[in-house]
């Protein structure tokens, strides 16, 4: 009898388990997905992010040590953007085929190492300008932490999982907040240390929560994973991006040496303004992946390119007020912020199953813009006498970005996106540009999850 009632009871679980009410809001799109591989994609871009934007964190101690001039501290601060940039593809193409969790375990422990060396051997600044390319080994992790991070959500959910990782970049804000008081407190080069050994909590996250994805046709190819490569939507979203994550991480790079510079402020104090702008930018990112999910990636693009352009060119404008600047370069970051979740609610749409590769060549491409900005800075104030026709410079660009973008939207909703950039009922994977179709093989991105 006693088994009889056990066998009942069980039996019952399932059918009680079924009507359970449905998960509405925020619980559904956890519930779409694997929550635990989510934070640590989020842990581990954020530190990554953090380390990767140390130098521009730390900017006003390094000028201060090796006298540098606004070129050279904007050559400086310009490697370790550029090197992230660099090494984005072929981390994304490792983590095809070894995995992306395990990917990310490699790409920490070469942090590691690459922190050592900051720690003790920088002494002079070619050993700086080294340390910048080290440095661009966190900022490789963008790609494969935004594909981990999604790969188990279904399209039109990727949107807000992508933004939620990407929220990682609010690193750069605890970067900006925290090495200044460190630098003044152990000296400038012992922060290396302290991230060598900071790196060891996201391997430590990744490694117990972490499950890999299993959005990734395992018959497809490296000519089919790259693909996307030679296609012009690849390039048209990398220079898009070259704009808002790029900007983002180019401003966030230089504002420390813009206040301390233009506004004399002390350099903790830089920091702290830096990071009310660089928080911005993060925390709003979850939003523009989310606004892009219901309201589409080409229409939120639109408004933020717009607002960056007049932002840019009222900061370059406006600087003899402290207050009004930080204001400005608020706005500015929301906007890229936004920018950013929107162009990667795209980027899954387009490819669905070459997420991890299209995504860092995208990264790693769009990035580069970033090393544009203190480059521009550097020059603008060293040749014209002033930084505003760097923010201009920039702010044209997204202007033509606009406008890039504006006429290949005409084709992207009648192929791949609803109108105004919104996922389709019909996956991504159908379609099949020419460009995009290798010989003989399937189409580029195979097939949906």
């Amino acid at each position: 009898m006693h088994s009889d009632v056990r066998s009942f009871v069980f039996d019952l679980k399932p059918a009680m388990h079924v009507a359970h009410p449905p998960r509405h809001g925020f619980a559904a799109f956890l519930a779409a997905g694997h929550a635990p591989t989510l934070l640590a994609a989020f842990v581990y871009f954020a530190f990554s992010c953090c380390i990767w934007v140390l130098n521009g964190a730390m900017a006003p101690f390094i000028t201060e040590t090796f006298g540098l001039s606004p070129a050279q501290k904007g050559l400086m601060l310009s490697i370790p953007i550029i090197a992230g940039a660099l090494m984005r593809f072929p981390l994304g193409v490792l983590a095809q085929y070894i995995g992306r969790k395990n990917a990310t375990l490699v790409e920490m422990g070469m942090i590691a190492v690459a922190m050592l060396y900051g720690f003790f051997f920088v002494s002079s600044f070619n050993d700086l300008l080294a340390m910048g390319v080290l440095l661009g080994i966190a900022g490789a992790s963008f790609g494969v932490a935004l594909s981990l991070g999604s790969g188990w959500f279904p399209p039109q959910h990727k949107g807000l999982a992508m933004g939620l990782v990407g929220a990682g970049n609010v690193g750069t804000a605890v970067s900006v907040l925290v090495a200044p008081p460190l630098a003044n407190w152990l000296g400038w080069q012992a922060v290396y240390g302290v991230a060598a050994a900071a790196i060891a909590l996201p391997m430590l996250v990744m490694i117990l929560f972490a499950k890999e994805p299993p959005d990734v046709d395992a018959h497809a190819g490296l000519r089919q994973h790259v693909a996307c490569l030679f296609e012009k939507d690849g390039w048209a979203f990398s220079l898009i991006y070259g704009v808002t994550f790029g900007g983002f991480i180019g401003l966030t790079t230089f504002l420390p040496s813009y206040y301390y510079d233009q506004f004399g402020v002390s350099k903790v104090q830089a920091g702290q303004l830096t990071m009310l702008a660089a928080f911005m930018g993060a925390a709003v990112r979850v939003v523009g992946g989310w606004l892009s999910d219901r309201w589409g990636g080409v229409n939120t693009l639109t408004l933020v390119l717009v607002v960056v352009a007049v932002s840019l060119v009222a900061v370059g404008f406006s600087s003899g007020s402290l207050a009004g600047t930080t204001l400005l370069l608020m706005l500015c970051f929301a906007a890229l912020g936004a920018g950013n979740g929107a162009l990667f609610q795209l980027v899954p749409l387009r490819w669905p199953a070459a997420t991890a590769v299209a995504g860092s060549m995208i990264g790693e491409i769009g990035a580069l813009g970033g090393g544009l900005v203190p480059n521009a800075m550097g020059l603008s104030k060293q040749y014209l006498g002033s930084y505003a026709w760097g923010f201009v410079s920039f702010a044209l660009l997204a202007v033509i970005m606009l406008g890039v973008m504006r006429v290949m939207q005409i084709r992207w909703t009648r192929t791949w996106a609803e109108k105004g950039g919104r996922a389709r009922s019909v996956p991504a994977a159908d379609f099949a540009p020419a460009a995009a179709t290798p010989r003989g093989g399937s189409p580029a991105g195979g097939q949906a999850a």
